[in-house]
């Protein structure tokens, strides 16, 4: 990261969006006199610094202020760097799935992962802290639930809800029968005669018994399957979806 010139782009940005150094303080609940200090000494901004300042500025884009990258704002909704700059619109408005208990956060930033360069979603899972791992793009949603990442999904099972090529936002869960809110929609990752499945299904409860749970589709075309818990390798929560109207 180059820490050495961010206060270059903090004194851009603010005078894009006419701040002065004691708005800024204020906004971000920073130490008295910070910024003028680290101004006149020609130093770098403390990571924690810099993470009250993108938490408060929602348009500030993370990557430009970190790595002098982009465009300095973003828009409420925003797929960046390289793999995701063609996209033009999007068709509808992202989907929300809410749970009573979830906290709305103002601004994330989502990485989004691609599956197959992440060997399957339990090598993504397990390893999604590790920076072997790089996310191909972020997503940034104001006030999304609390998210760990998003990718890509294939597959018609959950049309015409989800089509092939969506973008779904997750929350990993510990794999518990507990933890399952059925009724849900959830990416379900599951290992049957060997190979690894992945997808994106409603979560029943089953009529085989509590160590089973049924998945659902969307498509009536794709019959209900009921799973022994035994046989699911990873699940997370899906918080929303994004659809991509066009890529060229």
């Amino acid at each position: 990261m180059n820490n050495e010139n961010i206060i270059d782009r903090l004194d851009e940005y603010m005078k894009i969006k006419n701040l002065n150094d004691n708005q800024v303080t204020k906004d971000a609940g920073l130490s008295n006199g910070l910024i003028g200090k680290s101004r006149k000494a020609a130093k770098g901004l403390h990571s924690d610094t810099i993470e009250k300042i993108l938490l408060t500025y929602g348009d500030l884009n993370p990557v430009w202020f970190l790595l002098n990258r982009g465009e300095i704002l973003i828009d409420d909704i925003k797929i960046y760097p390289e793999d995701f700059h063609k996209i033009d619109e999007l068709s509808e408005p992202e989907k929300v799935f809410k749970l009573k208990t979830d906290r709305l956060l103002l601004e994330q930033r989502i990485p989004i992962y691609d599956i197959e360069a992440s060997a399957g979603i339990v090598g993504l899972f397990n390893n999604m802290d590790s920076t072997t791992i790089e996310p191909v793009g972020y997503l940034s949603i104001p006030n999304l639930p609390k998210s760990d990442a998003a990718l890509r999904i294939t597959g018609d099972s959950m049309y015409p809800l989800l089509k092939s090529g969506d973008i779904v936002v997750y929350r990993l869960i510990e794999l518990d029968i507990d933890n399952i809110f059925f009724g849900e929609m959830y990416l379900v990752s599951m290992q049957i005669s060997g190979d690894d499945h992945l997808s994106a299904k409603w979560i029943h409860k089953s009529e085989k018994g509590d160590s089973y749970i049924k998945l659902v589709s969307e498509n009536r075309h794709h019959h209900p399957k009921d799973v022994h818990i035994s046989k699911i390798t990873a699940m997370a929560i899906i918080k929303a979806t994004v659809r991509i109207n066009s890529m060229s």
